[in-house]
C-alpha cells in the first residue's frame, strides 16, 4: 500500500477496524515530500541502527528500511504493532517492540547501541520521551524528529529567550538543535489543530559523560527550573537535592562566584556550559 496516499491509508485504517487516537498521538503522516525530507535531513543508511519510537502505520519505517538501516521500532497500540509485522516482520533488519517506549529501560537507546532516533513524536509525550534521551550518559550521535512547533522552539530557544526551559538546557547539554522546517497540520490524517515542525539534534559532545555530574546537572536544572521566576541565589537556598543543597547564603555566594554566575541570574539566563560548571562546583564544594 502507498503509506502517504490519504485515501489508502483511510482504507487501511476502515480495514483495521480502528479510529486515530488523539490520546495516543496518532497523526500520521501523509506527505510524501515531508517523509522524504525527513528520511534525508536524517542520512540514515546501512550501518546505522535507528530508533523509531511510535511507527504507527510504517510510512518512516518503510524509508528507513529501503535505505538500508537496522531499524528499532517501538509501538505501543497493539492494532498497529500487528499492522506493522504484516507489512515489515519479515525483514530482518527490522526489531519491532509492542511496548509504551517510556516504560522501557532507557539505557539500551545509548550509543553503543543506537547510532540515532528517526521518528514521528506524538504531542502528548514527544518531550518526555526526549528528555529520557537527554538524561543518558552517552546518548545517540543524532535525532532527526518531527515534533509539535512550539516543542521544536522551545529544544532551540536559547539563553534569555521566553521559550527557554529546562527541556532547551537538558538537550542542549548534548545537541546543537535546527529547525529544519515547519509542517502544517494538512501533512496529517488526521490534521491536528497545531503546526509541526522537523528538528534536528547533532551530538556537539562525544564523550560519555561522567554519570554523578550529568545526574547533578540534570537534578539542580529541574529543581531551578520548577522556581524559575527566582533568582539563581534564592533558588539554591531553598531546593532540596540530597547531599548537595539548600546551602546557606554565604555557601551559594561561594558556590555561584566560583562558577562565574551572577547571583541575580534567573534559571533562563544561564547557558548550558554555566549549568555544567554549577554542578561541577556543587560536587567540588560538598
Amino acid at each position: 500500500m502507498n503509506l502517504t496516499s490519504p485515501r489508502e491509508v483511510s482504507e487501511r485504517m476502515r480495514q483495521l477496524g480502528m479510529a486515530p487516537n488523539p490520546l495516543l498521538g496518532q497523526n500520521f503522516l501523509i506527505d510524501a515530500n515531508i517523509r522524504n525530507q525527513i528520511l534525508s535531513t536524517s542520512n540514515a543508511g546501512a550501518g546505522d541502527t535507528v530508533l523509531e519510537i511510535g511507527p504507527g502505520l510504517g510510512v518512516l519505517t518503510e524509508g528507513l528500511l529501503e535505505r538500508g538501516a537496522n531499524v528499532v521500532a517501538v509501538e505501543k497500540d497493539s492494532i498497529l504493532y500487528a499492522h506493522l509485522q504484516e507489512l515489515f516482520g519479515a525483514n530482518p533488519r527490522l526489531e519491532l517492540i509492542h511496548s509504551d517506549f517510556l516504560d522501557l529501560d532507557p539505557t539500551r537507546w545509548s550509543r553503543s547501541a543506537i547510532t540515532q532516533v528517526v521518528a514521528n513524536l506524538p504531542y502528548s509525550s514527544g518531550s518526555r520521551m526526549i528528555v529520557e534521551l537527554a538524561q543518558l550518559s552517552d546518548p545517540p550521535t543524532a535525532l532527526t524528529l518531527t515534533v509539535q512547533l512550539e516543542v521544536a522552539e522551545r529544544l532551540a530557544a536559547g539563553p534569555g529567550g521566553r521559550q527557554r526551559g529546562l527541556l532547551g538546557v537538558l538537550v542542549q547539554r548534548w545537541y546543537a538543535v535546527r529547525i529544519v522546517k515547519t509542517i502544517s497540520g494538512a501533512c496529517f490524517f488526521p490534521a491536528p489543530e497545531v503546526r509541526s515542525a522537523i528538528v534536528r539534534l547533532e551530538r556537539i559532545d562525544l564523550n560519555p559523560a561522567d554519570g554523578v555530574r550529568l545526574a547533578l546537572f540534570c537534578k539542580v536544572a529541574k529543581a531551578a527550573f520548577s522556581q524559575r521566576r527566582k533568582q539563581i541565589r534564592v533558588i539554591l537556598g531553598r531546593i532540596e537535592v540530597p547531599g548537595y543543597l539548600p546551602r546557606d547564603s554565604a555557601g551559594v555566594e561561594r558556590v555561584l562566584e566560583a562558577a562565574g554566575i551572577k547571583s541575580q541570574s534567573r534559571p533562563e539566563e544561564l547557558t548550558v556550559e554555566q549549568w555544567d560548571v554549577l554542578a561541577g562546583q556543587l560536587m567540588e564544594s560538598p
